[in-house]
């Protein structure tokens, strides 16, 4: 057996293990956390009084105006300095969520403002009150159009986990950096974990393309009853 396929297949374990505990995991909580709030964020700037849609616009300049390893900086070796200590998965799970908040409101309050106000009307006209027609009716709307942008963002969520080792969360890459300081096969090892990367990309890209087929299958279905 070739050395470079016996390393991969040796680092293999460890890259998969360090993937299912801490990237799997900081990518769920991220994203569901991160949407939660960017949902919020949302409805902030569309319906909120004006102090809090200045907050919510300053918070998504703030975010989406740096980049995101100086935000994990800022959190994890930053706030130390002021008396806050946080762990490092925390730290990261914390960063992340702020991130992905300030990027999925932004997708949020496109496609919930993108609904045409005849469909408010149409509700308010049947005894709806606000929330009612937010829930029933423009949300479900809304929801089919998000599909595509908020999975591109989960996507594009699971490679930047990558980050996390920068602020020692022991994650993929860092699993590999760990595997590189004993093999100093740098080439390798990190082949190796770009191809678990894509690995997972190449599933969510799938799913999300078969996520998009139905909803396009269900509201043809609906047009057509219509």
């Amino acid at each position: 057996m070739p050395y470079w396929l016996d390393l991969m297949l040796q680092s293999l374990g460890p890259l998969l293990w360090a993937g299912l505990v801490f990237t799997v995991p900081l990518t769920l909580l991220s994203f569901a956390l991160g949407l939660t709030l960017g949902f919020l964020t949302a409805l902030a700037r569309l319906y909120g009084p004006r102090p809090l849609v200045a907050l919510a616009r300053f918070y998504v300049w703030i975010i989406r105006g740096t980049p995101l390893l100086v935000q994990l900086f800022v959190i994890f070796y930053g706030l130390p300095s002021v008396g806050i200590l946080l762990d490092a998965f925390p730290a990261a799970l914390i960063g992340f969520t702020i991130n992905v908040g300030a990027y999925t409101s932004e997708i949020v309050r496109a496609v919930i403002a993108s609904i045409p106000r005849g469909q408010w009307e149409a509700s308010y006209s049947i005894g709806m009150s606000w929330s009612q027609a937010l829930r029933r009716t423009v949300l479900p709307q809304a929801a089919r159009v998000a599909v595509p942008p908020l999975s591109n963002s989960f996507i594009s969520l699971v490679k930047d986990t990558s980050l996390a080792a920068a602020v020692t969360v022991p994650e993929l890459f860092q699993a590999a950096q760990r595997i590189v300081a004993t093999t100093y096969e740098p080439l390798i090892i990190y082949i190796e974990a770009a191809l678990i990367y894509l690995a997972l990309s190449s599933v969510l890209s799938a799913l999300q393309d078969r996520l998009e087929r139905h909803l396009a299958r269900s509201s043809g279905t609906l047009e057509a009853a219509a």
